[in-house]
C-alpha cells in the first residue's frame, strides 16, 4: 500500500526525525514494515516524494511549497537521507508510493502542489477509467493543463482545486478547505454512481495551504472500513532511546506537534489514535483538531447497530488496513520501559 505522513508543530522539524531516524518511519515502514497486512506487495518501492514549508515567509522565495520527488525507492536516495539532515519545516507531507493506478514517473509521484496547495492520496478510486473523462470535462482549462501524471491522485486534486472559489487565492480558512474536500468526494460518488461502478473507493485525501490541514479517512461504501489513518498529539516528538525509538511526549495540555499516519511511526500504544472511517480531520491554524462525519448515504452514526462492525476484508485486501493498535507488536525498548516481559 502507498503510505503518508503529515507533521504540523508550532515549531518547525527536523525532517530526518520523521522521514529517516525513526526505526519506523515511513521510509523504513516501505520495505520493512511490522504491522503491514499487505501480502500482495511486500515494499513500497515505486517512488517517493516529501513537501514542506519555509519555515519563515521570504517574499522573494514565495508562499508555496518546496516538494521533492524520486522514482528510485526511498530507502536507497541518498539525497533524501542528505535532504532530511539539513531540512526543518513547520508543516511536512510525505509519501511512499506502491502503483495501483499510473505508471512509473516522477509525475506520478505525490505529494503535488498548485499555488500555495500541496496535496497527496491513499488509496484508489475505483475503475477510474471509466469516470476520467467526465471528470476532465467539469475543470478549467487551468486546472486540466496542471495535471502532469496519469494518477486517479492526480486528477482528484485538480477536481478538488475546481471546488475553490478561487484556486490561486493566497490564503485559506479551514472552512473553504473543508467544504471543498467534502464537494470533491460527493463529485467522485455521483460519477461513480452514474457509471454504475459498485466496488468501493478508497478516498484517503489530505490537502494543506501551509497553515490548515484537511486530511479524510473515507470509502465509499456503509459495510467496508476504510484504508488506515492515525493521529497523534502532544509536545514533543522524540527518540528516547539508541537504535531510532521515537515517542510522543505531552508535558502540558497545549498541542505543539500533530502528526497523521497511515500508519503509526511508533510502537507506543498511547501515542496514536486511529481516526473514525467516513470522517474528515481538520488542523486548523491554532493547532485544534477536529473530527468531523462525513455524512452521506456512506455514512452510519454511531447509533447504527452496523456502525462499529464495519468489515476490513475489502480494505486488508487492498493492502490499505493495518491492525488497530490493540495488536501492535511493540518494540523491545517500549517493553522493557514499560516493564513487560
Amino acid at each position: 500500500m502507498c503510505r503518508f505522513v503529515i507533521y504540523k508543530g508550532t515549531e518547525p522539524v527536523q525532517l530526518s526525525h520523521l522521514l529517516t531516524r525513526p526505526c519506523h518511519s515511513i521510509i523504513n515502514q516501505s520495505f520493512d514494515s511490522r504491522l503491514r497486512l499487505d501480502h500482495r506487495r511486500p515494499i513500497n518501492g515505486d517512488g517517493f516524494g516529501v513537501g514542506w514549508y519555509d519555515p519563515v515567509y521570504d517574499e522573494e522565495l514565495g508562499s508555496q511549497p518546496c516538494i521533492f520527488t524520486s522514482v528510485t525507492p526511498a530507502w536507497n536516495n541518498v539525497n533524501l537521507l542528505r535532504l532530511a539532515e539539513k531540512t526543518k519545516s513547520p508543516l511536512v507531507f510525505a509519501h511512499v508510493r506502491a502503483t495501483t493506478a499510473g505508471t512509473l514517473s516522477l509525475d506520478n509521484c505525490h505529494p503535488w502542489s498548485f499555488g500555495k496547495l500541496m496535496f497527496m492520496h491513499n488509496g484508489g478510486i475505483a475503475e477510474f477509467h471509466r469516470i476520467k473523462r467526465k471528470l476532465q470535462n467539469s475543470l478549467s482549462d487551468e486546472l486540466f493543463n496542471m495535471v502532469t501524471g496519469n494518477t486517479d491522485s492526480q486528477w482528484s486534486f485538480a477536481l478538488l482545486l475546481s471546488k475553490l472559489p478561487d484556486p490561486n487565492a493566497k490564503g485559506f480558512t479551514p472552512s473553504i478547505l473543508q467544504r471543498a474536500m467534502l464537494e470533491t468526494i460527493a463529485h467522485i460518488n455521483a460519477l461513480l454512481e452514474e457509471a454504475n461502478i459498485t466496488e468501493p473507493s478508497l478516498m484517503n485525501f489530505c490537502v494543506t495551504d501551509g497553515e490548515t490541514v484537511v486530511a479524510t479517512r473515507y470509502i465509499s461504501s456503509r459495510t467496508d472500513e476504510a484504508a488506515s489513518l492515525w493521529f497523534s498529539s502532544g509536545s514533543t516528538f522524540s527518540e528516547y532511546a539508541e537504535g531510532g525509538h521515537y515517542k510522543m511526549s505531552k508535558t502540558d495540555k497545549r498541542e505543539n506537534i500533530i502528526l497523521i499516519a497511515s500508519e503509526p511511526l511508533t510502537f507506543e500504544k498511547a501515542d496514536w489514535m486511529e481516526i473514525r472511517t467516513n470522517h474528515m480531520v481538520v488542523i486548523t491554524p491554532k493547532m485544534n483538531l477536529l473530527q468531523i462525519p462525513i455524512i452521506d448515504k456512506f455514512y452510519t452514526p454511531p447509533s447504527d447497530p452496523k456502525s462499529p462492525t464495519r468489515d476490513s476484508e475489502f480494505a486488508a485486501t487492498k493492502g490499505f488496513l493495518i491492525p488497530r493498535r490493540e495488536s501492535h507488536p511493540r518494540s523491545p525498548a517500549s517493553s522493557l520501559q514499560n516493564g513487560s516481559h
